[in-house]
């Protein structure tokens, strides 16, 4: 019997595993995922969290729950890759998986540690993040009782998951503060090492003024080297200082350490992979999808979603010896929350800017492309239900993986 080997039940393994285990003969084949966490994350929620809209329960479940039948779980540490060896070192029971091929999903995290005194003192006081479910819940808490002053958003590396995210977050912090009545009271700031908050042409053409229009101070290609938590200081490595009274900050990202003891990744735990099919550029029995992967394009669950769509169709032709189709195309495609009920919907691929038009179907939508809309914050806020019953359970969702050009306007 063939063995496939899942590491981590994030949005990514989970999805591949209910896709393969419908695909794959359970006479011949048996799938393992390990995870050494039971809670399941619905990541994109984390955003909301500090402004109330969700709770924290709305976005935590059993991951168990979407562990399809035939597919065994193990909760444990994951200790170390041995691919010369083709198995696995896990803590649990200190044993070995073995496997014919190897899926390492085990997505990127945030580590604050890594930046000086990020989290010297003042981390979840007047330092904070949301990047997590107990970032998310402490800073909820804070702005409870946050009286006003500078708040600054700032991004403290690249790539980091979900890019749109901080933006989000100052978008809805100027709607929060406008409904506490005390907008006036707050100075908001974004810090990137961006040259911009919107990067592409079109883009920046279209939505360029939005920061200006909501009174939102924009510091562009500013590298943070350190803080100083008592000066309550973002110093860049030249010298450059943004003073803040609160500090939101999105740390550092790296993938999961065990990729870097396991000398399968780059620089930040990432591994190098085929942009276009997944497979390790060391070994032809490994993929790496999600947030594990060094793919040239978003850290987010829509890039997810449709590699996994491509990447099954894929696998089922390599298991059978035949050639793979170099096909998926870096397909991401992101609501982002831009406060009073709307939203902006960015769709693009590696070679295809985000363009302004309709979507998902031409000239009716109901979705508008780099154009704010309350259809737009709908859709945001429908995906949730989405997440949790269509998309983890690798059903079919109404997207093509391949973006289409059908409803932009070039």
């Amino acid at each position: 019997m063939k063995k496939l080997l899942i590491l981590g039940a994030g949005t990514a393994g989970t999805m591949v595993a209910n896709k393969l285990s419908h695909m794959l003969s359970r006479e011949e084949w048996k799938i393992t995922i390990v995870d050494q966490h039971e809670t399941h994350y619905y990541q994109p929620g984390f955003l909301f969290i500090p402004f109330g809209i969700y709770g924290e329960n709305d976005v935590i479940k059993p991951k168990r729950d979407f562990i399809p039948q035939g597919v065994e779980m193990i909760v444990s540490e994951i200790k170390l890759i041995e691919p010369e060896e083709n198995r696995v070192r896990i803590a649990k029971d200190d044993r070995f998986l073995y496997y014919d091929f190897l899926i390492i999903a085990t997505g990127t995290h945030p580590c604050p540690e890594e930046t000086p005194g990020l989290t010297e003192g003042e981390w979840r006081n007047s330092i904070h993040d949301f990047y997590t479910h107990e970032g998310a819940i402490a800073l909820a808490k804070k702005l409870r009782t946050w009286d006003g002053g500078r708040l600054v958003v700032n991004i403290m590396e690249l790539p980091y998951k979900c890019p749109v995210a901080p933006l989000e977050f100052i978008f809805l912090a100027d709607w929060y503060f406008h409904e506490r009545q005390m907008r006036d009271k707050v100075e908001l700031t974004l810090v990137t090492p961006l040259p911009g908050a919107f990067t592409k042409p079109r883009a920046a053409q279209l939505l360029g003024n939005t920061l200006e229009d909501k009174n939102i101070n924009l510091v562009p290609e500013f590298y943070p080297e350190r803080v100083d938590p008592e000066r309550k200081v973002l110093v860049s490595y030249e010298d450059e200082e943004v003073p803040y009274d609160l500090l939101i900050t999105v740390p550092v990202n790296r993938g999961a350490d065990v990729i870097g003891i396991s000398g399968l990744g780059d620089e930040l735990n990432h591994v190098p992979v085929d942009k276009h099919t997944f497979l390790s550029t060391q070994f032809d029995n490994i993929f790496a999808l999600g947030d594990a992967a060094n793919l040239p394009t978003s850290k987010a669950g829509s890039v997810a979603h449709f590699a996994a769509e491509v990447f099954v169709e894929n696998f089922m032709r390599y298991i059978e010896g035949q050639e793979m189709i170099s096909s998926f195309d870096g397909h991401a495609n992101c609501f982002i929350e831009s406060g009073f009920g709307k939203g902006i919907l960015i769709d693009f691929n590696y070679d295809v800017e985000p363009l302004p038009g309709k979507f998902p179907l031409p000239g009716i939508g109901p979705f508008s492309l780099l154009q704010e809309s309350e259809m737009n914050h709908w859709g945001k806020m429908m995906f949730r239900w989405m997440y949790w019953n269509i998309l983890l359970k690798g059903k079919e969702m109404p997207i093509t993986a391949q973006m289409s050009m059908a409803g932009k306007w070039n």
